[in-house]
């Protein structure tokens, strides 16, 4: 059975740890595709669980030397947040309480963090209960609202504490030890501070137990003969302490000075600057992954249900479908549902990007999370949990986050072969100095400063941490990227292929055009009398024409007689004149002449609109022109995607005539029109055959397979699942102008990837060769390589100022 992982991984210092991890991954039986990203410090894995379980997966990765963070709480077991506790009596009487519950596995009760940590079965008991229960015994407990990203935040704001710590006390350690280095080259003895006891008091601790994280990877790289990063740092600045060692033990001061040659501080330094990095690449690194906090945030925590003929606010994990929920003016609606009594208007701009609320009535859909603004209303629950608009948006853009783009690979293919190569170049810089030169002091130091200059971190974060601002961005803008791949893709793209109705129009006929024929007959007259008589009709244009009338009038009363005509329109009786509404051959079969109409008839379909024909007691009496309106951002939009250089095409199942007039009015001369749904992924296909990199836009389960065979296709959030599913790049809104921002997105996101990879090349092949001649000290050099890292990341950031 295909199933598919995410681990959260711990310990991973650059991108050969993740290309180790990632291969070790994919030898396992039954593991189809292993993809670990360093940024996000997750390992999407898709494997067959018959022949390998998640449990091996763990295994793998911790047998690598890296570990594995325990992912969020499972259905069946929940954290309770308890208050009035005063000694370990309270506690253990909360436990035995809970304990004896029915469908309780396992409670526990820690008094020093104030939770109660339960196990439980959720088909015997809720959640309600086990608070119920504790506020009987007279204590206070609430449910802990605790997820993945609240683990993950964690975990990450522990590591930069701990990180924190390491730095402060690295830096007050190797102060002294830069003070002493820069009085030698001031030629300034101080006693204490040049004594070699004094600087390896200070510089053990610092390479020995704040450097142990390097010592501990580095070992682990060797084992799996994967060389990485730690493997540099633990060389460098061992070899530049061991030195300096031998020097403190073996050579005799310089004449009157108690100054040996010592390199404790570039070994002490070094790290210290490495660990300064470290630090502010992890807080970085915590700001590029915003946007899932944001979404996360954005769930309701308790919900308002009528349950036997009561209110009662329950939390938002024991809402069933079928529930009704209450909303009132203000609140967040809690899940997915359709309105079933009251209107209001709905805030969506958090999902969709829109400013404007949104009207909804009976009948509607409401979306989880989103905020009622004015009536209060009730909606029956009909998705809840992971099932939620809000959750799958929240998924995909974990998904997205956690991909790899492909140009991802090249940094993957060099950060597999660099480090090896580094070793060796940094072996030929010790021997050429020592037995070229007869230097061995500027073998060590030169061959000290290769190994830390080169360090690939910032090879390894260039390509996912822009991925993760750029769909996360996207995520804020209603723009749902899938993946990585996707992101790369939509900045090639030349070619955007709009499916008409319901993209570029409303996809809604409405009424555009009432105009009267009979002399002393009004408009109004005209409509009203078409949409009594239509009142009863299920065709399209008949219900558009009585929306139309019944926006204008309110109720509309009932035909006396009413008729529908296969093919031709209808005929009702109203107010004893009889009324015929339809087509020309209506008309016809009637003996109605029409010559008068045809010229204004024949105007309105050449500007794509459909005509009918309206008849009064045997005489034409006027037209009415109903119409797929267009929306009113298609062609702002339209025009956007032409100032970006592409080409734009319309595809309709539409004739010619009315297909012309639709692109005309929003600015598009190429129309493939006449397109039987089944044939539009072909036509798709030949514009790609003609080289066109090419993007098709559209929201109905007819344009599914044209999304799919699309380079990428985008579907109009507002249509259907499917086209949805079939599609790379969702737009929460309605309308067109996500597509010209998704694409300049993109662009941005390309453009921040290709920089980041410039300069993380830069850093290492311009700093190698000063390093080998002996021009680079390693201070500098640990500098320049954590500056690396922190410049990388921070360009990502600089994306989080991209306006949509």
């Amino acid at each position: 059975m295909e199933k598919k992982e995410v681990i959260q991984i711990s310990g991973m210092s650059c991108a050969a740890c993740a290309a180790r991890i990632e291969k070790g991954l994919a030898k396992l039986p039954g593991v189809r595709e292993a993809a670990v990203n360093f940024a996000t410090e997750k390992a999407t894995v898709a494997y067959d669980s018959e022949l390998v379980s998640d449990q091996q997966l763990a295994e793998t990765v911790v047998k690598l030397g890296y570990g594995v963070v325990p992912q969020a709480d499972q259905p069946g077991k929940v954290s309770l947040k308890l208050t009035g506790m005063s000694c370990a009596a309270c506690a253990a009487k909360i436990e035995r309480k809970l304990n004896k519950m029915d469908g309780v596995t396992k409670a526990a009760v820690n008094l020093a963090t104030e939770k109660a940590t339960v196990e439980y079965d959720s088909a015997r008991v809720k959640v309600s209960e086990l608070l119920a229960a504790v506020t009987a015994l007279g204590y206070g407990a609430e449910l802990e609202q605790e997820n993945g990203a609240d683990r993950e935040k964690a975990a990450r704001e522990k590591e930069i504490k701990r990180l924190r710590r390491e730095l402060i006390i690295a830096a007050v350690l190797s102060s002294p030890l830069i003070l002493a280095m820069v009085l030698t080259m001031l030629k300034l003895d101080i006693q204490l501070l040049h004594d070699w006891r004094f600087q390896i008091i200070l510089a053990t601790p610092v390479q020995f137990i704040i450097g142990y994280r390097f010592y501990k990877n580095a070992y682990h790289a060797l084992r799996a003969k994967s060389p990485n990063m730690d493997v540099l740092i633990a060389m460098g600045t061992t070899a530049a302490y061991l030195y300096s060692v031998y020097n403190a033990l073996f050579q005799k001061p310089m004449p009157g000075t108690f100054m040996k040659d010592l390199y404790f501080e570039a070994a002490a330094t070094i790290i210290t600057l490495i660990l300064l990095g470290k630090y502010f690449e992890a807080v970085a690194k915590g700001k590029t992954s915003e946007a899932i906090k944001k979404l996360m945030g954005l769930r309701a925590k308790t919900a308002r249900v009528i349950r036997n003929g009561a209110e009662a606010d329950i939390p938002i994990e024991e809402v069933v479908v079928g529930d009704l929920v209450v909303v009132r003016p203000g609140e967040k609606i809690p899940v997915d549902g359709r309105i079933v009594e009251g209107n209001s208007a709905v805030d969506e701009s958090m999902l969709t990007g829109e400013s404007l609320p949104v009207e909804k009535k009976a009948g509607d859909t409401v979306i989880g999370a989103t905020i009622n603004k004015f009536g209060t209303f009730k909606f029956e629950a009909t998705k809840i949990g992971k099932d939620t608009v809000l959750s799958q948006i929240i998924k995909m853009v974990e998904d997205a986050q956690g991909s790899k783009a492909p140009i991802q690979k090249i940094a993957d293919q060099v950060s597999g072969v660099f480090v090896p190569i580094v070793l060796g170049i940094a072996v030929v810089t010790f021997l050429v100095w020592t037995f070229g030169d007869y230097n061995l002091k500027m073998g060590i130091v030169s061959a000290v400063a290769v190994l830390v200059i080169a360090c690939p971190c910032a090879l390894g974060l260039a390509t996912p941490t822009a991925i993760m601002v750029g769909t996360g961005k996207g995520a804020e803008n209603g723009i749902l990227i899938k993946g990585g791949e996707h992101l790369e893709k939509a900045y090639k793209i030349n070619a955007v292929v709009l499916d008409k109705t319901g993209t570029i129009t409303k996809g809604e006929p409405e009424v555009t055009d009432t105009l009267p024929l009979a002399s002393g007959l009004e408009p109004n007259e005209l409509l009203k009398l078409a949409a009594i008589a239509e009142k009863q009709s299920e065709h399209p244009l008949g219900v558009a024409i009585v929306a139309h009338g019944k926006r204008v009038f309110g109720a509309l009363e009932d035909p006396e007689r009413f008729e529908a005509i296969p093919g031709q329109g209808i005929a009702a009786t109203i107010g004893g004149r009889k009324v015929l509404v339809g087509t020309r051959k209506l008309l016809a079969e009637h003996g109605i002449d029409r010559k008068e109409s045809e010229a204004v008839a024949s105007e309105l379909e050449n500007a794509g609109k459909t005509v009918m024909f309206l008849a009064i007691d045997g005489e034409l009496a006027g037209l009415i022109a109903v119409a797929d309106v267009v929306k009113e951002s298609s062609a702002a939009a339209i025009a956007e995607l032409q100032k970006l250089g592409i080409e734009v095409y319309m595809l309709t199942g539409d004739n010619q005539r009315t297909a012309r007039a639709i692109a005309s009015q929003v600015g598009v001369s190429q129309v493939l029109a006449e397109v039987l749904p089944e044939h539009k992924a072909a036509e798709i296909d030949k514009l790609k055959q003609a080289g066109k990199v090419v993007a098709m836009v559209g929201d109905g389960i007819n344009d599914a397979p044209a999304l799919a065979t699309a380079d990428i296709g985008m579907a109009i959030g507002t249509g259907t699942d499917i086209a949805m599913e079939a599609a790379d790049i969702t737009l929460m809104r309605g309308d067109l102008t996500a597509i010209p921002t998704a694409i300049r997105l993109s662009r941005k996101t390309m453009q921040k990837i290709k920089q980041n990879l410039f300069w993380a090349f830069f850093y290492n092949t311009i700093g190698i060769p000063f390093a080998a001649l002996g021009m680079l000290n390693p201070i500098i050099a640990g500098g320049a390589m954590a500056f690396s890292s922190v410049s990388v990341v921070t360009n990502s950031l600089s994306l989080k100022r991209f306006k949509g």
